[in-house]
C-alpha cells in the first residue's frame, strides 16, 4: 500500500524559519514535502490550487480562497513593531504622500497599507506594483512598500540613511491598540496531519542555529536576528493579535479589499 508524504508550502523569508525549521532539520525532516518559495503570495496560489496539505499563507487569503480552515495559534505576528514590513520615503510623512510602490509579494500588507491610507490617513495615493528594489520604487513614487528581509535590512541600517521608515505593524498598533498577525498556516482539510505548533515549538528551542544561519543572509548580526525572531515576530496569537485579526478583516471588507468577510473557522473544529 502506498502511502503519500503530506505537501506543505511556506516562503523562505527569515521570520518563517522556526515555523519549518523542523521539517528541513528536525523531527519531521522527511515526514512531509516541504515547497519554499521567496515570495508568500505563492504559498498561497499553491493552497488555492489545492496542490499542497498546508501553506503559510498571508492572512488575506483566508478571505480570498474558498473552503479554506486557519491552523490555530501558529502564525507570523507582531504585538507592537516588526521591522520587516515598512513603508519608506525620502523623508516625507505619510501625509504628504501622493503615490505608493508596492511590493505585492504579500497580498495582507498590501491590503494592510490600503487600509491605513484610506481608514486611518483618510486619503487615497496613486499605487503601482513593484519589484522589491528601494532606489527604483523611491525613483517613481513618494513611498514604496517593502517586505520580507530586504525591508529587515533597510530597517536596520537607516541610521543616518536618507529614508524615513515607518513600520506598519507600529502604525497598526498606534492607531488600532491590537497586534497585528501576517500570515498562518491554513489548509483546506478538516484537519491537518501535522502537529504544526509542535513544529513550531522545535524551531524556537533552536532559534540561536536559525539567527546563525541567517545573519550572514541578512546582514545583520546574530544577536540581532535572534532580537528579530524572538522579540519582534511573535509565532503564537494573543488576545490582542486575534482582535487585530478581525478588525483587519472588518477593514479590509469596508475598504472593498475582500468581497466578503468569513467568519473564522479553524483545522480541528
Amino acid at each position: 500500500m502506498t502511502t503519500f508524504s503530506p505537501r506543505i508550502s511556506a516562503s523562505s523569508y527569515s521570520n518563517t524559519a522556526p515555523l519549518v525549521w523542523s521539517f528541513l532539520y528536525g523531527q519531521n525532516h522527511g515526514k512531509v514535502e516541504i515547497i519554499m518559495d521567496t515570495a508568500p503570495a505563492r504559498s498561497a496560489e499553491l493552497l488555492a490550487e489545492d496542490r499542497v496539505d498546508a501553506a503559510l499563507v498571508p492572512v488575506i487569503a483566508y478571505q480570498r480562497i474558498a473552503g479554506v480552515r486557519l491552523v490555530p495559534d501558529v502564525c507570523v505576528g507582531a504585538r507592537e513593531r516588526v521591522r520587516s514590513v515598512c513603508l519608506i520615503t525620502k523623508g516625507s510623512e505619510l501625509a504628504d504622500v501622493r503615490s505608493v510602490a508596492l511590493d505585492v509579494s504579500s497580498r495582507t500588507s498590501v491590503a494592510l497599507t490600503k487600509i491605513i491610507f484610506r481608514e486611518f490617513l483618510g486619503f487615497e495615493p496613486d499605487w503601482a506594483e513593484a519589484r522589491p528594489d528601494i532606489q527604483t520604487m523611491l525613483t517613481t513614487a513618494d513611498a514604496a512598500l517593502l517586505i520580507g528581509d530586504p525591508s529587515l535590512m533597510l530597517s536596520s541600517t537607516s541610521a543616518g540613511s536618507e529614508y524615513r521608515i515607518f513600520d506598519l505593524a507600529e502604525l497598526w498598533r498606534h492607531y488600532t491598540g491590537f497586534g497585528f498577525v501576517f500570515a498562518m498556516w491554513m489548509s483546506r482539510r478538516p484537519s491537518v496531519a501535522i502537529d504544526l505548533a509542535a513544529a513550531r515549538d522545535e524551531g524556537l528551542a533552536h532559534v540561536d542555529e536559525i539567527a546563525a544561519n541567517y545573519a550572514s543572509d541578512t546582514g545583520l548580526g546574530r544577536d540581532e536576528m535572534k532580537r528579530y525572531l524572538t522579540e519582534n515576530i511573535s509565532y503564537s496569537i494573543d488576545d490582542s493579535m486575534q482582535k487585530g485579526l478581525e478588525l483587519y478583516f472588518d477593514l479590509a471588507h469596508k475598504s472593498g479589499l475582500i468581497a466578503q468577510n468569513k467568519p473564522l473557522a479553524f483545522t480541528g473544529d
